[in-house]
Parts: structure tokens; sequence; C-alpha cells
């Protein structure tokens, strides 16, 4: 069976690559059971070298992936190179600090002679999604790495090609055999055996909540250490003191960013009725400077979708919403041209029992929910199942702090910033959005065992 790459703006095969037979699966969770045994007992400081090389090969060659990347899941070039350089920082962050999070531990109040070890488990199957086609992996990758673990990606079928790409410029940078590397296999076929497999010591997934709540099963059945960054409806809450045209700014590159297609994108807007119909004017303003197109081409800022079943379901939930009675204030309408586009498109007046308000919308389309309240703004933000992250704008940091962002039920809240990652600070949900933790001390010792010793 082949895994299929095609060009989601014009539609056309890029490649077809032939899955691996389960004689070629098994040849490869027997190297990276071999590889884990060497490299969990290396010390950090060589793990940190190797890193620090496979960052150093990635910048080189960064020109061809980039191309590579946007030509198998349609995000503008820029975008592109812009996330191979935070695989870059990534591997050099955990590179230059992983080590400090695994040196034992003296818990407050143990008896003499106590310290707590973490030790890697072994191999941690990745399974990730197309959206981001290098830094998912690597997210997952740098920290598991530098503890001690070896990573068998699974990666999503369409973006086979950077998949690979990504296992063969690790390989060229000196990391060891077995330490990354891919097996393919078509959507979720295989994934049952793998999971079960007693080699496979633990298992992260990026994806939807559906997949998120089958790959969890399985693995709580073969008891293994599970983490999951699942789907998100992220709330962006404006209040009556906010700067309007900073937020509707930052609010349209939120909604936009990777052609719509983050699960930590912008999602729902839950705006005060005292400025909601200047916020949609300035949020129509802001959304329609994005310009659609080629997204080789440098003026670019959104591309196709990157699949034609997405923009299918994307534009169902945008019908089904305005039937339903949302305002269609821009877009919503499919282009005739090749590729898998989608406009910028706004709705307003969305509300309870709307695909805009209940479901995620993996595209470029913005919701916005009119509260007449504070506290009609949290329960519209809250009533959603997913608890990704969250956004604030507000002129009061003070009342911000104290009494907003406690009331927001996330993983993460931003206050007059859009939701994003960093390679140093914990990333994750709550809710429906996920289990556990990716990044910072959390993402390194997410797949270790904490050994306790005690030493009379």
């Amino acid at each position: 069976m082949a895994l299929v790459s095609l060009n989601p703006a014009t539609g056309k095969v890029i490649a077809r690559h032939r899955a691996h037979t389960k004689r070629e699966v098994e040849a490869r969770v027997a190297a990276a059971h071999g590889a884990a045994a060497t490299w969990r007992a290396t010390p950090p400081v060589a793990r940190a070298r190797h890193l620090r090389a496979f960052a150093a090969a990635l910048h080189a060659g960064r020109s061809a992936l980039a191309a590579l990347v946007t030509a198998e899941m349609g995000k503008p070039l820029a975008d592109s190179l812009a996330e191979i350089a935070k695989c870059r920082d990534g591997l050099l962050h955990y590179a230059r600090h992983g080590a400090s999070f695994l040196k034992p531990e003296i818990p407050p109040a143990a008896p003499r002679g106590v310290s707590v070890l973490s030790e890697p488990l072994g191999v941690i199957l990745a399974i990730m999604p197309w959206n981001y086609p290098l830094w998912q992996v690597i997210r997952a990758a740098a920290p598991a790495l530098i503890a001690g673990n070896v990573l068998l990606l699974k990666h999503a079928s369409n973006v086979t090609g950077s998949a690979l790409a990504l296992c063969e410029i690790a390989r060229r940078a000196g990391l060891p055999a077995g330490v990354l590397d891919c097996v393919l296999i078509p959507g979720g076929a295989g994934l049952e055996p793998l999971i079960a497999d007693p080699r496979v010591r633990g298992v992260t997934l990026t994806g939807s909540t559906a997949a998120g709540r089958r790959v969890a099963a399985l693995s709580g059945a073969a008891l293994k250490p599970f983490v999951g960054e699942l789907g998100g409806s992220d709330p962006y809450l404006i209040f009556p003191d906010a700067d309007l045209p900073a937020a509707a700014e930052a609010c349209a590159a939120a909604r936009l960013v990777n052609n719509g297609q983050s699960c930590v994108a912008a999602k729902r807007f839950i705006v005060h009725a005292r400025v909601a119909d200047e916020f949609i004017r300035l949020l129509a303003v802001a959304m329609a400077a994005h310009r659609v197109g080629d997204p080789l081409a440098p003026d670019t800022r959104l591309g196709p979708l990157a699949r034609a079943d997405l923009r299918e379901e994307l534009h169902a939930q945008v019908i089904n919403s305005v039937r339903r009675g949302a305002r269609q204030v821009m877009g919503g309408e499919l282009p005739e041209c090749p590729g898998f586009f989608y406009p910028p498109t706004l709705l307003a007046d969305v509300a309870p029992g709307m695909p805009a308000a209940d479901e995620e919308l993996f595209g470029p389309v913005a919701a916005v929910e009119i509260a007449r309240d504070v506290d009609a703004m949290f329960t519209a933000a809250n009533r959603s199942v997913y608890g990704l992250g969250g956004a604030i704008f507000t002129r009061d940091l003070r009342r911000a702090r104290a009494d907003y962002v406690p009331r927001l039920q996330a993983g993460m809240v931003f206050v007059n910033h859009a939701v994003r990652s960093h390679v140093a600070v914990p990333f994750g949900g709550s809710k429906a959005s996920g289990l556990g933790r990716e990044l910072g001390r959390p993402g390194v010792l997410a797949f270790t065992n904490p050994k306790t010793i005690w030493v009379a």
C-alpha cells in the first residue's frame, strides 16, 4: 500500500511512498530497542552534542526542507522556514538545559541518604500529525532524547517525505542508528501491535481528540505512559478596555496562522457587547489583509488547506452555522481554482448549537460570540469540551492576573498575546485537549522512571 503525498496548492500527486512491511516494521522496532540500551548509557553531555549537530544539520538543509514541507502540506514558505528555525532552537535549548532536569533530586524532608533519579524508559512511539511536520516531531523528540529515550516516528501519511527527510538529516548529523527512525504505516493501521509491543515503553500523540481516546485506551491496556496533545477550540476574550486595533491584528494572525490549521490557533472570539461591532469591523479588515495564494510566493500569507476532505468538512461547518443563524461577515465561499484553498472567513452572532461554537474549526474561519457582560464571557469560553489554550485582551493587567486568568479553563493562558508554544515552557491542555505535557521540565521527565534510591 502506498502513502501518497499531494500538493494541496494544485491537488497533484508529489510522491508515492511504499508502506513498510511487517518485517520492515519489526526490524525498525528491533533497531530502536537495541539503540535504547546504548543511548541511555550515553552521558547527557554527549547526547547534547548530538542534538547540537542535529540542529546544525537542520539549519544547513533548511531551504530544501522548507520547500518540501510547503509542497506537502501547503503552508507559506516563510512559515516553513520559521518552523525549521524553531526546531533548531528547540534542539539547542534541550542540548543546553536538558541535563539540568535530570540531576538527582533530594525531596524535602526525605531521610538521610535518599535521592530520586530520573531514568529513561526506552523506545517511545511518536504518532504525529501533518500540520507542523517538523516541529511536532522535534517538540516530542528533543526532550525525550536528552532524557535518554529513543524515538520511533509514525508520521501522517501525507507528509511522509518530510518525515523521511527529517530522519535522514538526523542520520547525516551523526545521531546513532535507531535513536530517531520512521515506520511507514498508512493511517492507523498497525498501531495496536506497535503499542502492545513490550519493547515500546511509552506513547506520545499529537492529533484529534478521537485519535487520542483510541491511542490512550491502547496505551492504558498495555500499561504504558501516554502523552496526548489533542484538539482545541481556543477562546480569545476581548474586554471593553482592550486596545481593539492591536487585539484585532493579533487575533487575525492567531486565527490564520499555519493556514488556520493549528491546535492553538484562535478559534472562538468572545467579545463584550460594548465593543463587539467595532472589534468585528477591525477583525474583518485585519483578516482581509492576509493574501491568499501560491504558498511559494513571497507575498502569500495564507495557503491552501492540507487536504480536500479537510476543506469539505470546514465548509460544511460554515454552511451549517449560517443556516442556524450565524452572520457571514466575510468569506465562506469555495474558490474556483485548483487546490484546496479556503478564504479568510468571519462569522458573527455565533451561538451554542452551531458548529462554529461547539466544534473545532480547523481552517481560516473565525467565530465571534457576543457576550453581555464579563460573567457571560467566561461562561461562553469555558462551555467548550476543549481546554488547550486561551487569550485575554485587556489593559487591566492587575485584574487579568488576579481574576481573569484563574477563571479561564485551559492549560495555557496568554494576556494581550496569541497562544503559542515556546521551547522552554510546558505545552498542553486540559479536558478533551489532552493528557500530560510536552516541553519544559515536564516534557523531559514525561517518559522517565523516577527511581527512589536510599543509601543507608
